[in-house]
Order: structure tokens, then sequence, then C-alpha cells
């Protein structure tokens, strides 16, 4: 399905003041730690800023994680509706089979609406536990692990228990949660390709592991914003909306720091509650902010571990910049519509910062040709990254990537040309790769690695000297991989 453009009007039409969206681009650009890849706000329903920085673009699928919880919860709110999900229900009765096996009372009594909520009764993360217990399925191992307290009393941000919530739709309803999603939220919605991780048994994970676009995620905002009404039709049930987006269990210790942490503010299905308003949020910054009071979405992909910083960037800069109505005063419109301009020639062209240094060495000869292994007591930075190569190609160079050969993964090669971001597609390479390369000095090579589908950023670091390289994240993967499997699962 192709999907409709949403409304688009300035910002002072909407009574949002475009200088405080300059504040927050300058802050999120100038932070340490922050990797801004796209920006959408939305207010009264229509685009009123959005931007994204190259070497990203608008329409690239983007590594969701945690925000695929709340589109699982959507799917929870439908069937609900349609009669095949009971919140009340004991999760055990969804798995007959695993019945005789469950015997400790918390597990059995661990209800639909408790997993919903992360309000199991586990006091920790138990994702480690559940796989090791049983690998084949994680439903099974997570309810073998006997809950902590009673359920429903306590909160544990916990995958498995929106891992099983997904695990109960898929099978109660017989489709894959994009396959029932499909016709029901993405395709009125709008939203084009999604792409979801499965695990080894098939079953698309819920919990992590969507891929859509930054315009997805807004949209999903603006559905829960307006209360599940999409078009004027009543898509999500109003009942779940209310549901969702309200606490269900407290999650704060009542310390003083607590108060002004965004992740202790309770937790609703699937939604994280905020100091203001409420919010689905994925690892390594990706958000999804709903403001009924403002009546606005905020929806970012980034990479950054600094997620707190960039709410606290929301807060300063962006929520003052909501004003009651639109600024229509005599004599201001000139001077907001110049304001509104400014920001529009800004968000069309940004773009991440590139290496600092030449385009080319002062001895081609030197570095042609070169492979770099990785420094002793460093390879764990990028287990399978084996070796880097340069090779001088016409006016140009080549970067190859070699992995272990033991996982038969091929090698990236990625071509650049100066010091700007040159982006390399399939089936050139085995995942979208954007690079910006050069020489900081006669003996350093450095290239900045973007893993376009994801967020996450590799630097490598080559010294001519010990023929040797080291690789750091930007934005540490949550489990090593090959490079490879950096993209959208196909």
């Amino acid at each position: 399905m192709t999907a409709h453009p949403l409304p688009v009007s300035s910002p002072a039409a909407q009574g949002v003041d475009a200088r405080g969206v300059q504040a927050f681009l300058d802050a999120i650009e100038a932070a340490p730690g922050v990797e801004p890849h796209g920006l959408m706000i939305l207010r009264h329903g229509r685009v009123v800023a959005s931007g994204w920085w190259a070497p990203f673009t608008a329409d690239r699928p983007h590594r969701l994680y945690s925000i695929s919880k709340s589109f699982t919860g959507s799917a929870v709110g439908f069937a609900i509706e349609e009669g095949l999900l009971d919140l009340d229900a004991r999760v055990i009765s969804y798995f007959p089979e695993f019945d005789a096996d469950i015997t400790d009372p918390g597990s059995r009594a661990m209800k639909v609406r408790h997993i919903a909520s992360m309000a199991s009764g586990h006091l920790s993360e138990t994702v480690v536990q559940a796989h090791a217990i049983d690998a084949e399925e994680p439903v099974r191992g997570f309810l073998l692990i006997p809950p902590d307290r009673e359920p429903g009393s306590v909160f544990a941000y916990n995958q498995p228990t929106t891992y099983t919530l997904g695990a109960i739709i898929q099978r109660a309803t017989g489709q894959t949660l994009t396959e029932y999603l499909r016709p029901r939220l993405l395709d009125p919605l709008g939203i084009g390709e999604t792409l979801w991780e499965r695990d080894r048994a098939g079953r698309e994970l819920g919990y992590s592991g969507l891929h859509a676009a930054t315009d997805a995620v807004a949209r999903l905002g603006q559905l829960y914003l307006d209360k599940g009404v999409w078009e004027g039709e009543q898509l999500l049930p109003a009942s779940w909306v209310a549901q969702a987006t309200r606490a269900h269990v407290d999650n704060s210790d009542g310390s003083p720091e607590a108060r002004n942490s965004d992740w202790a503010q309770g937790y609703g299905f699937q939604f994280w509650m905020s100091r203001h308003g409420y919010r689905g949020d994925g690892a390594v910054g990706q958000f999804c902010v709903v403001l009924p009071e403002q009546d606005v979405v905020i929806a970012i992909t980034a990479n950054t571990d600094l997620m707190q910083s960039v709410m606290d960037m929301i807060w300063e800069h962006l929520l003052p910049a909501f004003g009651p109505e639109p600024v229509s005063a005599a004599g201001q419109d000139a001077a907001e519509s110049a304001e509104d301009a400014a920001l529009r020639e800004r968000l069309s062209r940004l773009v991440l910062p590139t290496v600092e240094g030449e385009a080319a060495p002062a001895d081609t000869e030197a570095w042609s040709g070169v492979r770099f292994a990785p420094r002793d007591g460093e390879a764990e930075a990028q287990p399978s990254l084996t070796a880097v190569q340069l090779t001088a190609d016409g006016d140009g160079w080549i970067l190859t990537l070699d992995q272990a050969k033991d996982e038969d993964e091929p090698p990236f090669a990625l071509r650049f040309a100066g010091t700007g971001w040159a982006v390399a597609e399939r089936p050139a390479v085995p995942v979208p790769t954007a690079v910006s390369a050069g020489w900081t000095d006669a003996d350093t090579f450095v290239a900045e690695l973007g893993f376009l589908e994801t967020p996450h950023h590799l630097t490598l670091t080559c010294s001519l000297a010990a023929r040797d390289f080291t690789a750091s994240w930007q934005g540490k993967p949550l489990r090593p991989t090959p490079l490879s499997s950096f993209g959208v699962p196909r």
C-alpha cells in the first residue's frame, strides 16, 4: 500500500514557536554521545517540522527496538475487541501443552494483564534465563522461572513478558503480528513496508525487532493521541488506548532522582508514562512521545545511550514552544514566517558530522593493499571482524571488511572518494552502509560506518605502523552479531 503523506503545516500556523525547535536542534546536535537520525513533530495532526540527518533518509526503515512493544500492544487491543484475547485470562491457559510443566503458583496465576504491564512478579529482566532454560520455546522458559512476588504487585522491565504477549496474539489469531496488524493498523494508517525479526521458531519477536520508518512511529503516536481514531474512523478501541496510556504499576522508588526520571513515572500497557504525556521508546535512542495536553507527537530515531538526556532536551526546548493557539496577532506574521522558513531550510540540509582528515594519504603506495589485523586485546569490540584492508581505486579507495569465515559472512567492500558520506546499497554490500573516511595523520586512517537500517555506528581506526585496527561502537548493539545482520530481516 502506498502511504498518503501526512498533512503539513507551518509551525506558526499550529502555535509552535520555530525558535524552540531550532534550540532543540542546537542542543541535540551539540550533545556528546547523541547522534540524531530522524525527527518528526506533529501538532494538531499536522507535520510542523521534519528532517533526517544525511546519510539517513525519510523512507528508509530503521530498527526501532522496544517501540516494537507499542505495536504489539496495539495488536492486543484489536484482539480483545475481536474476542480473541482476555486480559484477565491466565497466561498458561493459552499454552495448554505446558500445563504439566508449570507448577509454581505464581507462574500459574499470571494473567495477560500482568505481562501487558510488565508486572509478572519478577524483580528483574529474565530474558537470558528464559532462553537458557528453553531456547526453542522461550515462553516455556519464562513460565518456568517462578515470580519473586505476586503477579501484578511489582514492576520489572522484562522482555519475555512482551514476547509471551506477542506469542499469545500469534497463537490466538493464527497469524504473525505483521499479518494481523497489516489490515487493521498498518494499511489504514498508511504505514508502508515493515519487517519484523523472528526467532528460530519463526515467531515475530513482539518485544523488539520491528524495522519501520520514522514516519510509522509518528503515525502510531498520532493514532493514540486521537484515542484510536484515524481519518474519522475508530480503528483502535478508545477503551484500549485509555488503558494502555495510564499507569498500571508503580515503577518509582520514591527518591528525589526518580521525580526527574522519565523511566520512573509508571508503566501502562506497552507504553511508558513520562513527566509529560506518555511514550513508546526503544534502545539506543528511538522515541514516540505523545503529549495530549499540547496535542503533539514527537517521533525521533537516533543513536544514543543517553536517552534521559534527549527527554530533558525535549522538556527544555520543545515543550515551551507549543503555544496555546496559532500566532496570528497583527504584525507578527512576517517575523514568524521568516523563522518558519529558516527552520525549514535547516531541516532540509541536516547532515551528520564527517571525518575531519585528508581524503588521501601522502603516500598512496604505503597504504594501498595493506591488511590490518585486530589490535591485541581489542578483538572483542567486534568479534566477527577479522581484518580491514584499504585499496586505492582510481580517484577513490575501497575499504574492505572481512568477517569470521566460520560464520560464512561475506566481506563488505565500501568505496569512498573524499571524506563526505558515501552510501553502499544491496547487493554490493550485505546491508546498506554509509562510510565517511580519511587520514587524520600520516600513520592513522579513520572510518565512520553507519549501518543505515539500524541505529548503530562503528568507528574504525587503522595504524599503518602497527598494521592493526581498533573498532568501537557508538550505540553498542544489544548482543554481538555479524555485521551482515545490521539491516532489515529478509
